[in-house]
């Protein structure tokens, strides 16, 4: 995936340098890393993203799947293989239940 000719050949590129080869504004880079979990750049001593040739590389299948190939953010998860949803912890899982079968019931008492 990393072979990509769209990517020069170095190792670490900075959010503005991915940002010009993506074609895309820095906050869009952001937003896709609290959007999609496999895209996690690291960061250096100064505390600025460092991209991997891998990371660009998601970057650039990203952008391909949204703006090329007309994905939403979640049909573009889908089709990295990303879980749609986000994994909800047992205790939330539960009060989601619990107010799921409240409002039913109030619901159901409305339409009565």
């Amino acid at each position: 995936m990393s072979d990509d000719p769209r990517i020069p050949d170095k190792q670490y590129f900075r959010i503005g340098e991915v940002a010009r080869l993506a074609d895309v504004k820095p906050h869009v880079l952001r937003f896709w890393e609290s959007e999609f979990g496999s895209l996690r750049p690291g960061k250096a001593k100064s505390g600025h993203r460092v991209y991997s040739r891998s990371d660009v590389a998601m970057v650039l299948r990203i952008r391909d799947l949204l703006y090329e190939q007309g994905y939403t953010i979640a049909g573009a998860r889908g089709q990295l293989g990303e879980a749609v949803l986000t994994e909800i912890p047992a205790h939330t899982r539960e009060v989601l239940r619990v107010v799921r079968n409240e409002v039913l019931e109030l619901l159901r008492l409305v339409e009565e």
